[in-house]
């Protein structure tokens, strides 16, 4: 029990922190973009379990498409960055890994019936 309330405490720091960096960033978008105003963006924040020893924290910012994922060592506190991906490319894709019928097969189906 203790190390569940360990783990969402260390959940709700690293989002709170995550989440005061990213609003309270200045940088200048760059030329032909658009900005959403700071108290406009939110941080999407999931956890999980990786084993009795670790917490997984995965973070996703949809105004840039970025998802990053932390492991939390609960006896320590120690927070590890696992990786980071913009995933503008990933959401854009109509399938992958996927079995039939695909998408477009099923698309392909429903327009040959009309």
């Amino acid at each position: 029990m203790r190390t569940a309330v360990f783990g969402l405490l260390a959940g709700a720091a690293l989002t709170f922190v995550l989440g005061g960096i990213s609003a309270g960033s200045n940088r200048t978008p760059a030329v032909g973009s658009s900005r959403a105003a700071a108290s406009d963006r939110h941080l999407i924040a999931l956890t999980a379990s990786v084993d009795e020893h670790r917490q997984q924290i995965t973070v996703i910012d949809p105004a840039s498409r970025v998802m990053s994922v932390y492991h939390i060592e609960l006896a320590t506190g120690k927070v590890t960055l696992k990786s980071v991906r913009k995933i503008h490319w990933d959401l854009e894709m109509s399938d992958f890994n996927a079995v039939s019928p695909l998408p477009r097969e099923i698309r392909t189906l429903l327009e040959q019936r009309r």
